[in-house]
């Protein structure tokens, strides 16, 4: 069900795998997004599963719904007090969450993009980050370290960061326009990304090369670039794409299929 990582004592990091839950078809087993067209009755029920697994709550599993945005959302003690439509609304339009709080376990759903965990032993908070292209060219985990270091005081250079199962260099194939976007940014694009021959149109006389970038890497090295050692940064090295028997992948299976939900939770 669960593919976990060590951050540290008393941290649970972890991506869920597709095996060990109800889900059916392209969301076949365990999903847990409502976003993406799934039956509400396998959602509720893999929630419930996981909540089992975690020790907590279902309610305590907090999932933002993702736009491939930046919007940084903090889930503090008063979060709980609120009605549900209140919880729901406070967590729209949101692609990275941080906490303090132990027994909540927050996460982010992917299915090729790149999920980032960031763990602060010495303030005991947390962050889950949804780093799609998008995301990545925005430098979202970057502004959710900037946010962490405002609410807890965090010190990047003693954060832990989890990067987990997501498209790799291999597999992720773009268009100019997306490689223009990173020369925009500032990426070392040298670094990061590389033509390769058209996976798709084989013998294409008008693009018979295409881009490829490498996600995980450009996410790591914003992390660097941050203050956080490379060595405190864990690479799943999990490609989605070659990997979909596994986890979720939109590029493989579609738009309508499950997603992989990357959370931390403190004990």
């Amino acid at each position: 069900m669960l593919k976990e990582y060590t951050v540290a004592e008393g941290v649970l990091a972890f991506s869920t795998m597709r095996k060990g839950g109800v889900s059916q078809g392209n969301y076949s087993e365990f999903n847990i997004n409502e976003y993406c067209g799934d039956s509400a009755e396998h959602i509720l029920e893999n929630r419930r599963l996981l909540a089992e697994r975690l020790g907590v709550s279902a309610d305590h599993i907090v999932m933002p719904h993702q736009v491939h945005g930046i919007e940084v959302r903090r889930v503090d003690g008063e979060f709980f007090s609120k009605p549900e439509t209140v919880r729901k609304m406070i967590l729209e339009g949101v692609d990275a969450l941080i906490t303090d709080l132990r027994g909540v376990c927050i996460g982010v759903s992917t299915a090729d993009c790149i999920p980032v965990l960031l763990y602060d032993e010495a303030h005991h908070a947390m962050a889950a980050i949804h780093a799609g292209w998008r995301g990545t060219v925005q430098r979202i985990v970057q502004k959710t370290i900037e946010m962490m270091c405002t609410s807890f005081h965090t010190r990047p250079s003693e954060l832990k960061a989890v990067i987990g199962p997501g498209i790799s260099k291999e597999a992720f194939e773009v268009g100019d326009e997306v490689y223009e976007e990173f020369v925009q940014g500032g990426f070392d694009m040298p670094a990061i990304a590389d033509l390769r021959p058209n996976m798709k149109k084989e013998g294409n006389v008008d693009q018979p090369m295409k881009w490829h970038i490498d996600l995980p890497l450009c996410n790591s090295l914003l992390l660097q670039e941050s203050g956080i050692p490379a060595v405190h940064i864990h690479q799943s090295g999990i490609c989605t794409y070659q990997h979909s028997d596994e986890f979720f992948s939109a590029r493989r299976l579609g738009i309508l299929s499950g997603r992989i939900f990357t959370g931390i939770i403190l004990f």
